[in-house]
């Protein structure tokens, strides 16, 4: 099963794919994403009768979008990907699902994906 994560937005998507079947969820994550994602994407697959070590390769949107999304969701995706010992891609615009599986599928491997912020961040500077 392939997985495909946007968390670019306030609202996650999740889509998986398992061969000829597409399950897609969405989430209003809001300011729990850190707290509660894998354990989302856990239940999500447990709805499935599916487990994390089912996951075969990540697709994830690389951006751009909010800056604290895509480092939450990248970074459980990545960490994800290099314990479960499996591919993990990324791409950006509007056709990103179909150039992830397209990748995947030639093999590939990005190893870490990194986010496409679209400019500079934001970051707010310290009180002290």
């Amino acid at each position: 099963m392939i997985v495909l994560w946007d968390s670019s937005t306030m609202t996650a998507t999740m889509v998986c794919v398992d061969n000829d079947k597409r399950h897609e969820y969405q989430w209003e994550a809001g300011r729990t994403l850190a707290r509660d994602m894998l354990a989302y994407v856990r239940d999500r697959l447990d709805e499935q009768g599916r487990s994390l070590s089912d996951i075969s390769a990540i697709g994830v949107f690389r951006g751009p979008g909010s800056f604290t999304g895509l480092r939450i969701g990248l970074t459980v995706l990545n960490t994800l990907a290099r314990t479960q010992h499996i591919p993990i891609v990324g791409a950006t615009g509007e056709s990103w699902e179909a150039e992830c599986l397209a990748r995947i599928e030639c093999g590939e491997d990005d190893q870490v994906v990194l986010p496409e912020y679209g400019g500079d961040a934001h970051v707010t500077a310290p009180r002290k």
